[in-house]
């Protein structure tokens, strides 16, 4: 795994271009410290040996990611899109909402669902009503995930994942432009989906 660590004192703005990832490290910053997502989308994991590369929450512009309530061993942030965030010395208090524990429930709910067909049609809806926005005739995804990464997130293999999207996508519902770094997913599609109150 390869990452850049965050320096330890605040920094206005970190870009990052897709693909690159940084270890936020707790022993680094004890008391505390705050990461909050200025522009782009994010994916926060785990670390650690025995769960190494499990996806915790996505992140995006505005959401804050609190360093006193990780992992001791820390979190890695990898930038999906373009990402720009910088870190504050104390996280914003009375904020309320908490990014982070709301994915891991949401990633959770979808985990308990039956089948693998519900929890990939369940995934792409969360994604594309949280990161994503609508676009005509389709609801278009910023990013791409691999086929190994949405099997870790629904529970399956990266074959099985790949069967499924196939599906999806010879019923028309969702294209994979080439050149583009995104995803479009049919209204229908997002609608239909298992837990769509998510």
């Amino acid at each position: 795994m390869s990452f850049r660590l965050l320096p330890d004192d605040a920094v206005a703005a970190v870009r990052m271009p897709p693909g690159q990832t940084v270890l936020l490290d707790p022993t680094l910053r004890p008391g505390g410290s705050c990461l909050e997502v200025l522009d782009g989308v994010a994916r926060v994991y785990c670390p650690c040996e025995e769960t190494e590369g499990m996806t915790l929450a996505f992140l995006q512009a505005g959401d804050q990611l609190r360093t006193d309530r990780l992992c001791s061993e820390g979190v890695c942030v990898e930038a999906l899109t373009p990402l720009c965030f910088r870190s504050l010395s104390e996280p914003r208090p009375g904020e309320g909402f908490d990014a982070v524990n709301e994915w891991t429930l949401q990633l959770l709910r979808i985990r308990h669902l039956g089948s693998a067909e519900q929890r990939l049609h369940a995934l792409l809806a969360l994604l594309v009503r949280r990161l994503g926005r609508r676009c005509g005739d389709w609801c278009d995804l910023p990013f791409r995930l691999t086929h190994e990464r949405i099997g870790e997130l629904i529970g399956t293999t990266r074959v099985t994942t790949t069967r499924l999207i196939s599906r999806i996508r010879a019923a028309q519902l969702i294209e994979v432009p080439s050149g583009e770094a995104g995803l479009r997913l049919a209204p229908a599609l997002v609608e239909s989906a298992p837990l769509a109150a998510g």
